[in-house]
């Protein structure tokens, strides 16, 4: 009998935020997968390196960390291979997938590789938006309202469609678009209804009115706005910009 293969959410960075149901698979599960750069660690192991047995096998699945761009999709057909074999011997295999595996998760790429040959269960795990708005004590969405998550790589027109009459937002994978986006925002007005998040859960968290942010913005950061009419939404918006609300930026602010 094949082995499970398992799509583990393991949350934003905090490792007291991994799920019962998921650290009960990564214990179980002989082998643990996972992405990683070609200089440094992996982000995702590092969240669960705390409850690693020791003797498990891992795979590390190394997407070199780069601008241009990479064959990225041969380096997922040799994981999957590689995870393909140790679940033919009938060992299950527990992926680790920062956020959730299905919000704009890496596992997305091994999933359809390997679903239709293999057993496979997502374990979902906190999303970053939830974290995010968690750690601004900041009401993402409420009511009737709906909630549009839009990806930063997007050019001006694309953002700008995308944002204009939304009532709730959330901007993520800033990166180097961070100016471009930021500057977008106080064009359309909406600088004063939008919160900065950066590292959420982990000891450099930042999370301040975006705008008070400036300079550059790393890859695991994000913008949370609210141009919606629900007044106790908007009300904290508008207060924590005019600085009357203070933002912890980290999470020992708040003990």
């Amino acid at each position: 009998m094949s082995g499970i293969l398992y799509g583990l959410g393991v949350g934003p960075g905090d490792p007291e935020l991994l799920t019962l149901k998921a650290l009960r698979i990564l214990k179980s599960c002989p082998v643990v997968a996972y992405p990683a750069p070609d200089h440094g660690q992996s982000f995702a192991r590092s969240i669960v390196a705390g409850f690693l047995a020791g003797d498990q096998d891992e795979i590390p699945i190394v997407v070199p960390m780069r601008v241009e761009r990479f064959p990225a999709a041969e380096v997922y057909d040799r994981a999957a291979e590689a995870i393909a074999a140790r679940l033919t011997r009938g060992e299950d295999v527990a992926v680790l997938c920062e956020g959730d595996p299905f919000f704009y998760g890496s596992f997305m790429y091994l999933f359809e590789r390997l679903a239709e040959r293999y057993a496979v269960e997502i374990v979902p795990g906190v999303a970053s938006p939830m974290a995010s708005a968690a750690r601004a004590l900041q009401p993402i969405a409420s009511r009737n309202d709906v909630l549009t998550v839009i990806p930063g790589p997007l050019d001006d027109a694309a953002l700008t469609e995308k944002l204009e009459g939304v009532e709730a937002f959330v901007i993520m994978k800033l990166g180097r678009h961070f100016d471009r986006v930021k500057a977008l925002i106080a064009r359309l007005g909406l600088l004063d209804r939008a919160v900065y998040c950066e590292r959420v859960t982990l000891a450099e968290e930042r999370v301040m009115p975006l705008a008070e942010v400036s300079g550059a913005a790393p890859y695991f950061s994000m913008i949370l706005g609210y141009r919606g009419e629900e007044p106790a939404i908007a009300r904290r918006y508008a207060r924590e910009a005019a600085g009357i609300l203070a933002i912890p930026s980290n999470p020992t602010d708040r003990a």
